[in-house]
């Protein structure tokens, strides 16, 4: 993971790098974003037994075991933590090593429109054009209307690529979309 000192700034936001401390409220933020999010998407049974506490024990044991060249970022509005977002190597086989994977984006149903995602998502690919990727993939919901609207608006576009994406044993298509990154 590059450190770097630069914020980027949303109205009254500001973009940092996730800490242990940040955990819980990152889970919360998850697990807030998939119940909003996925709702009528991905069973509901699924969406429900989601756990903050899980969620928190999970982030802190992958900030633990430090992976290289992956970047967790926080969004916060005065002091809280309202969004996360975090991307690095693409886990796709036909991906070349100079893409990297947008991994999650998450912010508060209530911070939506706000510019917190815009603005996590601004430093997620600056960061990945300084640690040298040539482009960025992610995986989305197909019938995530919203997310897609988002990811279209920063630079994304559908590359062809679907997969299968199975929650409690539905099946919940999901579709590839990708981006050049220039310096």
């Amino acid at each position: 993971m590059t450190t770097r000192l630069t914020h980027v700034q949303a109205p009254d936001a500001r973009i940092r790098e996730m800490t242990p401390d940040d955990c819980e409220a990152v889970a919360r933020v998850r697990v807030r974003g998939w119940q909003s999010a996925y709702a009528g998407l991905v069973p509901q049974s699924y969406l429900d037994a989601m756990s903050v506490e899980k969620d928190a024990a999970r982030r802190r044991e992958f900030l633990a075991e430090g992976r290289a060249r992956t970047t967790n970022l926080v969004a916060e509005r005065d002091g809280e933590v309202v969004g996360w977002g975090c991307c690095g190597p693409s886990r796709d086989e036909d991906a070349t090593g100079e893409k990297c994977e947008l991994y999650a984006i998450y912010v508060l149903e209530e911070q939506l429109s706000t510019g917190v995602g815009r603005a996590l998502m601004t430093e997620l690919t600056g960061r990945a054009v300084a640690d040298g990727f040539a482009g960025m993939l992610l995986w989305v919901l197909k019938e995530n209307d919203r997310a897609r609207r988002f990811y279209e608006k920063a630079g994304f576009a559908p590359d062809g690529a679907e997969e299968p994406f199975e929650v409690d044993g539905v099946a919940v298509p999901e579709v590839r979309y990708a981006r050049a990154l220039t310096p």
